[in-house]
């Protein structure tokens, strides 16, 4: 007979339903009897845990109980929480190995596009970027006019794409926030996923064009456009200018093709949102072992979502190849609490409703299972929001948990593929980065087969293993960089997920 729960490590205190389990519901197995009804991916005491006890999950503390637990009680948010403290044992580096890569002979490799400079496209775009919010219309209404049929004639051009924000003006000029979006627009016109790019300024905003071009090392040239509305002439005439110099420029845009080249060209940004109780037991460590693969042909993976590794950091710190870089992580942690403390909040306010009605109950949970994307591999690199990569292997990249937040900074940091795993259903894409979606569950992935890409719900039924689900994820990643669709690109969805990070005031 099947299992009904998923025990995670013999030393935990839950386990978790992998159907609902009304109450009555007898697991044999540890001998205990549900007092209350589990939902899916929710999880039930396994023995008296007493007020106050911390609560062991992935064999690590996921909260305390707020009062008395007793074997087959519902575990959620009427009965644990975070508690007054917690602690992390940071010892730095003390699960850092010597690399191990593949020898390069035996490295896998993906049908790129590679670009006059040596860098390595997965798509083909041409980009219309704003200075700000004031321009937005005037991109979008570029990027209309290549719609339909416009490109028929040049199928190696896999788009126009505008991708305006809401950012610009309202706040200082110069400083954390306006650096922020400064290094946001400047990733993604340096993007090879971008063959040519549009840069399209008002005139009178904060973040002047000339300025943005200045600080970016960017140039003007047929292949980066940039234009001021106000010095045009006005919306229209900028419009008709931008669609011309597209025109233009779209044989040479569309001439590229295809060739071998190594998976070190790969970077992969690491997401995961409308998470729940499965994500850290299935889709989470199954891309975390395609990451383990992918570093070792050469790739290179980018976790983010710094409020999302809270309470799992020191994991992270325990893999990093320098007491440096783990010490740039946990600056980044600190940043973070001091940040939400001006702000009134407090870090555990991160677990969304979805998040809870999931099955997750603390932030402590959701990191836990969170980090697990990041495989085993050693820590690299620590960057800020939407600077360069420097390194290949894993890499982590500071940044809020908003996903659309967090993967905008990712591409502009380099990101060509984005793997977002999933167990309530996001439906997110990301251009001109391709987007993986991998479902947690079979449900969801039976349920929304039009959105997800990959269903990680065997592993929770024992019908493959995390390995097996972790090399079909890295077949994938490498069909869909060699140009495979995927299905948020079916669907046409990633131009309005673009959405640089705000921090400052808006004045």
């Amino acid at each position: 007979m099947a299992s009904l729960f998923i025990r995670l490590h013999s030393r935990d205190g839950v386990v978790v339903a992998i159907e609902e389990l009304p109450a009555g519901t007898v697991l044999p197995e540890i001998n205990v009897v549900c007092k209350d009804t589990i939902p899916l991916g929710h999880k039930v005491a396994t023995k008296a845990i007493a007020a106050g006890e911390p609560v062991r999950k992935f064999d690590q503390i996921i909260g305390f109980a707020t009062k008395a637990i007793a074997p087959g009680e519902h575990v959620h948010v009427h009965n644990m929480g975070m508690g007054e403290t917690f602690d992390r044992a940071f010892d730095l580096g003390a699960d850092a190995t010597s690399g191990q890569l593949l020898p390069e002979a035996e490295r896998a490799t993906f049908q790129g596009i590679v670009r006059a400079d040596g860098r390595v496209a997965t798509r083909n775009y041409i980009g219309v970027l704003t200075t700000v919010n004031c321009s937005a219309t005037a991109a979008r209404l570029v990027a209309d006019q290549f719609r339909g049929s416009a490109l028929d004639a040049f199928p190696n051009i896999d788009g126009v794409v505008a991708l305006a924000h809401s950012l610009g003006c309202g706040g200082v000029q110069e400083g954390d926030g306006m650096d922020i979006l400064r290094r946001t627009i400047g990733g993604y016109a340096k993007h090879p996923n971008f063959g040519a790019v549009v840069i399209i300024g008002l005139g009178c905003e904060n973040n002047q064009l000339s300025r943005l071009l200045e600080v970016e090392e960017l140039a003007a040239s047929d292949v980066l456009v940039p234009l001021i509305i106000q010095d045009v002439g006005g919306t229209s005439a900028t419009v008709k200018e931008a669609v011309a110099r597209i025109k233009e420029i779209l044989p040479k845009v569309n001439n590229v093709h295809r060739q071998t080249v190594p998976a070190s060209h790969i970077t992969v940004g690491l997401q995961c949102g409308a998470s729940d109780g499965y994500s850290g037991i299935t889709a989470n460590p199954a891309l975390g072992a395609a990451v383990d693969l992918l570093v070792k042909h050469g790739g290179t993976a980018v976790l983010s979502e710094t409020p999302e590794i809270y309470g799992a950091e020191h994991l992270l710190a325990h893999r990093a190849v320098t007491p440096e870089i783990a010490g740039k992580l946990i600056e980044r942690i600190k940043w973070w609490e001091a940040y939400t403390a001006r702000t009134g909040d407090e870090m555990n306010n991160n677990p969304s409703p979805g998040n809870k009605k999931g099955g997750l109950t603390t932030i402590l949970e959701k990191s836990l299972g969170a980090v697990a994307k990041a495989g085993t591999t050693n820590l690299v690199d620590v960057v800020k929001y939407g600077e360069p990569i420097p390194a290949h292997g894993l890499v982590f990249m500071d940044s809020p948990g908003y996903d659309p937040v967090s993967a905008t900074g990712q591409v502009a940091s380099g990101a060509n593929i984005i793997c977002f795993t999933t167990g309530r259903g996001s439906v997110y894409g990301c251009k001109p980065a391709p987007s993986l979606k991998l479902a947690t569950n079979t449900q969801l992935f039976n349920r929304m087969r039009d959105d997800m890409d990959i269903n990680c719900g065997p592993i929770a039924t024992g019908e493959a293993t995390i390995e097996e689900i972790g090399r079909v994820i890295f077949e994938a990643i490498l069909a869909t960089a060699s140009g495979q669709p995927t299905k948020s690109e079916a669907l046409g969805v990633g131009s309005d997920e673009f959405a640089p990070w705000q921090i400052g005031a808006v004045m």
